[in-house]
């Protein structure tokens, strides 16, 4: 079974964010695998032990990309690819898309695996824009994964409660926090992981060449919060004030 797994490399969920000039300024911070997509790497590799194959893992970014993907090579991921070029600078969920496909133009893949969503923007755009790119089905949020033949059941989590679907492979699928438990690399997983095949690529290796649709101006932090306010008085003069402040003040009635 071939398997592909998209990560993205992440500021840590611990890392303070410090803005300079209306961007985020990554000197210092340290950069991990996108939690959601420890999942989809550790559901890639059971499946690699399961049904046999080899696991192929993705990402673009910068150089320093590349230690994401060697920690998911010392998971047990068999190959990876970087995308690294200067013009993905900024790249918005199109564009991201649209160069992981001509990516894996070359690849012969089953199944295609990566987390909901990203902690950084939030977006959960990519992995569904790539299937629709490839023109396969997609499913997200899932939370438990079959494989029978050539067909998948998967069970993924919606508003207040699960659904249960059939569908055919070659197919996206996008990881949910419960579908496992990601392993720790081993110190020989580590050790394996240096002699593994990690391929750099540029746009023009790929052949292809376009611009971001959007684009991300500035960030801003939110408004300090305010403190709150203690109402005096009995029960009828505290809500008549309540009421007022609601009015008046934060203009909410």
């Amino acid at each position: 079974m071939n398997i592909v797994v998209c990560i993205k490399q992440t500021f840590d969920t611990e890392a303070k964010i410090v803005l300079k000039d209306g961007q985020i300024d990554p000197n210092g911070v340290n950069l991990i695998i996108n939690p959601y997509d420890e999942f989809a790497i550790e559901e890639g590799i059971r499946l690699k032990e399961k049904f046999g194959g080899e696991v192929t893992v993705v990402t673009l970014g910068s150089s320093r990309a590349q230690e994401a993907l060697r920690t998911a090579l010392a998971m047990g991921a068999d190959k990876a690819i970087l995308v690294s070029d200067q013009a993905l600078a900024g790249a918005d969920e199109w564009l991201a898309a649209e160069v992981l496909a001509k990516a894996l133009e070359g690849l012969n893949f089953d199944i295609i695996l990566a987390g909901r969503i990203a902690i950084d923007d939030g977006s959960s755009q990519v992995a569904v824009r790539l299937a629709e790119r490839l023109g396969v089905p997609s499913v997200s949020s899932v939370l438990k994964l079959e494989i029978n033949g050539t067909n998948a059941s998967v069970v993924r989590e919606i508003d207040g409660g699960t659904e249960t679907l059939e569908i055919s492979l070659p197919a996206v699928i996008t990881a949910q926090k419960g579908l496992n438990e990601p392993r720790y690399p081993s110190v020989a997983g580590i050790m394996k992981a240096k002699k593994k095949e990690l391929k750099t690529l540029s746009l023009a290796d790929l052949g292809f060449s376009a611009e971001a649709k959007m684009k991300i101006a500035k960030y801003a932090l939110p408004a300090p919060r305010q403190g709150g306010k203690k109402i005096p008085g009995d029960a009828a003069e505290a809500a008549r004030e309540l009421a007022r402040l609601l009015r008046e003040e934060a203009k909410v009635i």
